[in-house]
């Protein structure tokens, strides 16, 4: 299934311009999702059809859904406390009644990502349009499948569990309880979950879209999310320069606003595919005011962003690793090695990657950043690399 994740700086219309997308696809005959994490209703008042926890028909082939995050953190709330009882009964912990649990910060946010695998799984959409929070808690929200997986391969690795009979048997060794069975198996489920999602965001069908007012702010928070998106093997597919006002607009005090605006677009067309998107005049309402905004059509073969390892042995007598980081800086730049492991620190963005098969049998030799790319030198390691007879 196709995804366009979109997302932008706080009140740039992303929500308006992931409608309009939506509708566009359907119009054409894609059956299309549109799914969105706002609390309040902005994705139905664009749209002119109350959206809720259920998805519902807005549009013939289209479908809107906003997940319930209170109740879905309610249902695992209870759930954990019945999984968990013996435990909270020996700690003589009293427990919580649904209807006294209010949900904790990024419970939103997991509901999101738990919408977004049971609409990637689905085999009712050829189209899902996620319209994300702002850049900086969506970029946050994409790292946090991948960072829980690894905070519980740590905290409960598989290969620790140790078999049912011998629990008792451990237990009494060590002094301690041993953790019980249901932990691992909760930990396994998350797991699976957890990376049902990573897939998604991986997948060669899944691209971004950005959208800004063109300003020096809306540059600024490009160039930003442009680097956070990178960390995730995601690039910009398309920059919507949204509420452009007309070049020949009558009021005399918005030329220099009308003035900024087309600078921005042009500096912008020298790095992304720009799509502008006009101001109405108004808030866009109904399917006839998100028609008129002309937002650009999907693309239903995105080019995949990759990272490839280049062997330049016999030239340097290294393997370079190409990152692309568009828009990161030099000195905010930050590479550490642990194990098999690199953390990538780009300004405030930081990101645990796997090395490829080939470098974890080398030393990092050095790292360059060159035209938006970073290349990372490794060195073969003598005694892990494979000899030559």
């Amino acid at each position: 299934m196709r995804t366009i994740l979109i997302t932008g700086p706080g009140g740039s219309g992303r929500t308006t311009v992931a409608a309009a997308t939506a509708l566009e696809a359907a119009r054409r005959g894609t059956r299309t999702l549109v799914l969105s994490a706002d609390r309040t209703d902005t994705l139905g008042a664009v749209l002119g059809v109350p959206t809720g926890s259920t998805p519902a028909e807005a549009a013939s082939g289209l479908t809107a859904w906003r997940p319930d995050a209170d109740a879905r953190f309610r249902e695992d709330l209870v759930a954990f406390q019945d999984r968990a009882a013996g435990a909270l009964d020996l700690l003589g912990a009293a427990r919580l009644d649904p209807e006294e649990v209010t949900p904790l910060p990024g419970a939103a946010e997991l509901a999101l990502l738990r919408a977004l695998r049971d609409a990637a799984l689905s085999d009712a959409y050829d189209l899902l349009v996620v319209d994300l929070p702002p850049a900086p808690q969506a970029l946050a929200l994409l790292a946090l499948p991948g960072e829980l997986r690894r905070y519980l391969r740590r905290l409960l690795p598989p290969e620790r569990q140790a078999a049912r009979a011998l629990r008792p048997v451990l237990g009494r060794l060590a002094g301690v309880p041993m953790p019980a069975e249901w932990l691992y198996e909760t930990a396994a489920r998350w797991d699976v979950e957890l990376a049902a999602v990573e897939a998604v965001v991986a997948d060669r069908a899944t691209s971004a879209w950005l959208v800004a007012e063109p300003g020096p702010a809306g540059a600024d928070a490009v160039r930003t999310a442009a680097t956070g998106l990178a960390l995730h093997t995601l690039r910009p597919e398309a920059l919507v320069a949204n509420r452009v006002l007309p070049d020949d607009a009558p009021d005399t005090w918005l030329a220099g606003l009308v003035a900024q605006q087309r600078k921005a677009v042009e500096e912008w067309r020298d790095a992304y595919d720009v799509h502008v998107v006009p101001h109405l005049g108004r808030d866009p309402r109904g399917a006839d005011d998100l028609v008129a905004l002309d937002v650009p059509a999907v693309n239903p073969a995105p080019a995949p962003v990759e990272w490839p390892v280049t062997d330049r042995r016999a030239e340097d007598g290294v393997l370079v690793w190409h990152i692309p980081l568009p828009g990161a800086i030099r000195d905010e730049l930050d590479l550490v090695r642990r194990g098999d492991e690199l953390v990538v620190t780009a300004g405030s963005f930081r990101r645990i990657v796997p090395l490829p098969s080939a470098l974890r049998r080398c030393t990092v030799a050095g790292a360059a950043l060159r035209e938006g790319e970073l290349r990372i030198r490794f060195a073969p390691d003598p005694e892990l690399w494979p000899r030559r007879v």
